[in-house]
């Protein structure tokens, strides 16, 4: 499993809002493609980008961007944050 869970924060809020874009904290090994792939399988969501970088505490972050603009919105009321 690649993904962990999502990283949601007061930032990532307006990154959904403004972006349309999501944060998940991941896997340390998993390479972008990877990420791509189980968001689109999991998520039946197309992916547009795909940026990672290590957070403060030593975990891989995600940021993913997706071609529909309420694609975000919809993967968060899904899993029931939103």
């Amino acid at each position: 499993m690649v993904l962990s869970y999502p990283f949601v924060t007061e930032k990532a809020m307006m990154m959904l809002e403004n972006q349309n874009k999501l944060q998940f904290i991941v896997d340390s090994k998993a390479t972008k493609s990877q990420i791509k792939k189980e968001i689109e399988q999991a998520f039946e969501q197309e992916v547009t980008h795909v940026s990672t970088m290590m957070t403060m505490s030593g975990q891989k972050k995600a940021v993913i961007s997706f071609a529909n603009e309420k694609a975000a919105e919809e993967i968060l009321s899904r899993l029931g944050i939103m």
